[in-house]
């Protein structure tokens, strides 16, 4: 090609890169990567926004819920800083705070196992999930779940305890090795009803974990991170 006189190098290398273009099976692949960055935000911002939409609902037509709007931002919030991929909540319930969950999870494009005892919660959860369209990134494990958890044989991110308060230091003890260094362990209700000690002793003395308490004016939470 060097040889060729310099006006048909310059119409021949025009001809080879369209060619080119036309026949790369995606076509320009700068082009479509490009469109793809820009589809993902807007995907994952109407699906939260779905689940949104079911959560103002849940919350302005449930007299009981799980955890109060302030409790489930505070989730959504933890779930996304540590960018996890796997959350395991104990205490499904209709499933309010597994949708705090959610909203944080379609953005890291993890999962949440969430296991649940009774039959009437575990219905009503699922249409809650299924409405949010969120049922494809949400497991139901029923069933108690002192046993159910027994399943778990992933590297676990996030573990939230919401059930039976005297079976936290049960479930503590069965999922902490799971739980990945960094991994967190929240548990709600650590100021009302009043917290099993047992749980209280086993977060504050072990020196592979760092607890902290917060938004103590309602419920009450416990962070505790899993230093290795």
């Amino acid at each position: 090609m060097k040889n060729l006189p310099r006006p048909l190098r310059l119409a021949l290398a025009v001809i080879l890169t369209s060619a080119g273009t036309a026949l790369h099976p995606l076509g320009n692949p700068q082009v479509i990567i490009a469109s793809q960055a820009r589809e993902e935000p807007s995907r994952v911002a109407a699906e939260q926004e779905k689940i949104r939409s079911v959560l103002d609902g849940m919350g302005r037509g449930w007299r009981y819920l799980s955890v109060s709007r302030t409790d489930g931002e505070y989730l959504r919030n933890l779930t996304d800083s540590i960018r996890a991929k796997r959350v395991v909540e104990i205490g499904t319930s209709t499933g309010y705070s597994g949708l705090w969950f959610a909203l944080a999870l379609r953005a890291t494009g993890g999962k949440l196992y969430t296991h649940e005892i009774d039959p009437g919660r575990i219905a009503m959860a699922r249409e809650h999930f299924r409405m949010a369209g969120v049922d494809d990134i949400v497991i139901v494990v029923e069933g108690d779940a002192h046993e159910t958890v027994k399943q778990h044989r992933e590297p676990i991110d996030l573990l939230f305890l919401d059930a039976d308060k005297e079976g936290y230091i049960d479930y503590l003890r069965k999922l902490l090795p799971l739980v990945r260094p960094g991994g967190l362990i929240v548990a709600h209700n650590m100021r009302r009803p009043r917290p099993d000690p047992r749980y209280m002793e086993a977060i504050t003395t072990n020196p592979d974990l760092e607890t902290r308490f917060v938004l103590m004016e309602g419920a009450g939470i416990g962070v505790t991170k899993k230093l290795r």
